[in-house]
């Protein structure tokens, strides 16, 4: 199964440089690196656009925007089977194989919503397309990265308050 990290990898597929949305997914030998790095089949036209879509709509679903009827059609039919073995009981899916990466994708996404509710989001500078998973123990991160968006949008208020203070003479 997915973790919350191949779930910030996926989500993050859709970074802006230069001020313009780049798709990560879009070159097929990437995500099909990203798949075998995950359990995937890698090369499969199918995962590809089942992939596509998850990640569409999760991080739609991440930014506040329901997309229910795509996750629908992605855990259409899914099953999770026990089976015992030596450790206990694992859980196994029965799902088409080039479906089976897109349905673990929204269940790592169900699994952070479940144990860590509301620390998923995207960051809030507004010319970012990234998601982060607070992990503080406030739950007060605001950008995926303090280094770059962070700082960036710090500097910008301080420099506005500092035009808007009138200056002694």
């Amino acid at each position: 199964m997915l973790d919350d990290q191949a779930l910030l990898q996926a989500l993050n597929s859709t970074p802006v440089a230069d001020g313009r949305r780049q798709d990560l997914w879009r070159d097929d030998h990437e995500m099909d690196r990203w798949a075998r790095e995950h359990g995937g089949l890698g090369g499969d036209k199918e995962e590809r656009r089942w992939l596509r879509t998850a990640r569409d709509a999760l991080q739609e679903l991440a930014s506040g925007t329901s997309t229910e009827p795509h996750l629908q059609q992605i855990l259409a039919g899914v099953r999770k089977v026990p089976q015992f073995s030596a450790p206990g009981i694992e859980w196994h899916l029965e799902v088409e194989p080039e479906r089976r990466l897109a349905v673990e994708l929204v269940l790592a996404w169900a699994d952070v919503e479940e144990h860590t509710p509301g620390r998923l989001r995207p960051c809030e500078n507004p010319e970012c397309r990234l998601f982060l998973l607070d992990r503080s123990r406030a739950n007060t991160g605001r950008w995926c990265s303090m280094k770059t968006c962070g700082n960036r949008l710090k500097a910008r208020r301080h420099q506005a308050r500092t035009r808007e203070t009138p200056r002694p003479e």
